[in-house]
């Protein structure tokens, strides 16, 4: 905990990404996290490379509980040709996506 700042951190870092989570202050923790408030976090997206690897994080997350938002799909509505993703919840209503722009048939 860095005291002075009333906070606690959780850091991912990767040579092309940096991703930290915190606590909320004392003072805002019984807010609610909202992805449409402003300045908040609409949803994070993460690359598989394939459909088959879509659908076997979908089970993994369906089996841990997770909420579901959107099962594997097609998403014809978005871009490039062959987006196909699934969407789900975390505890604090925090929206996750798994993504492939592979081709019709799952590949690169």
């Amino acid at each position: 905990m860095i005291e002075k700042h009333d906070f606690f951190v959780v850091e991912y870092s990767h040579p092309l990404l940096a991703f930290a989570i915190t606590s909320p202050r004392k003072a805002l923790q019984s807010e609610a996290v909202h992805r449409r408030r402003p300045g908040a976090l609409h949803h994070l997206a993460f690359r598989a490379e394939s459909r088959a690897e879509v659908d076997r994080l979908h089970e993994e997350i369906r089996a841990i509980g997770a909420h579901i938002v959107a099962s594997p799909r097609e998403y014809p509505e978005y871009t490039p040709a062959g987006y196909y993703a699934f969407f789900f919840k975390d505890p604090d209503g925090i929206k996750y996506e798994i993504v492939t722009h592979g081709a019709e048939h799952g590949e690169h």
